[in-house]
């Protein structure tokens, strides 16, 4: 395998009270960085905060240290302590929906109508970091990470004022 030069800074933000108490318990944060890390960013391990803890301020940190991409995981269904798109959302400069919107489709159709909870949010923050909020479930990510895998490397190259590569003629 080739290696692939480094995209950029990344990062995720796992938000989840049990794993903040024992990060064995975290199941996707691993998975995401993972992901980001095979397609060349540089990564550290994933920051764990407690659902009502101090997502915003995380974020936040993460948009000042130039990641290119943040990705959260958790906090996006309908418990009282799931409140991550509403931090989130001040944050974000220009809202994606077409992303949620997918991957909720998406997982309507693998794990049924309780995919039609999550409230995730993604969009564009601080002049240029893609932001994504994925549910805490495993399905959920492994479906937000399928939808991120067609559309990365375009939405990183519009905000960066790449434009749309050519069309080849058909």
């Amino acid at each position: 395998m080739t290696s692939q030069p480094t995209t950029g800074r990344a990062a995720v933000v796992v938000v989840s009270t049990q794993a903040s108490v024992d990060p064995a318990l975290d199941r996707t944060g691993p998975v995401i960085a993972g992901w980001l890390r095979e397609r060349a960013f540089t990564v550290a391990e994933p920051v764990i905060v407690p659902d009502g803890g101090p997502i915003a301020e995380t974020v936040s940190a993460e948009l000042l240290s130039d990641a290119r991409v943040v990705i959260t995981t958790g906090g996006t269904g309908v418990t009282p302590t799931d409140r991550t798109p509403e931090v989130i959302a001040p944050l974000i400069d220009l809202e994606l929906p077409g992303i949620t919107e997918e991957i909720r489709r998406r997982g309507l159709a693998g794990a049924g109508p309780t995919a039609l909870l999550s409230r995730g949010i993604a969009g564009i923050a601080g002049g240029g970091t893609l932001i994504v909020t994925l549910p805490g479930s495993r399905g959920g990510v492994a479906d937000g990470l399928a939808v991120l895998e067609g559309l990365l490397d375009h939405v990183l190259a519009q905000v960066s004022g790449e434009g749309h590569a050519p069309r080849s003629a058909s």
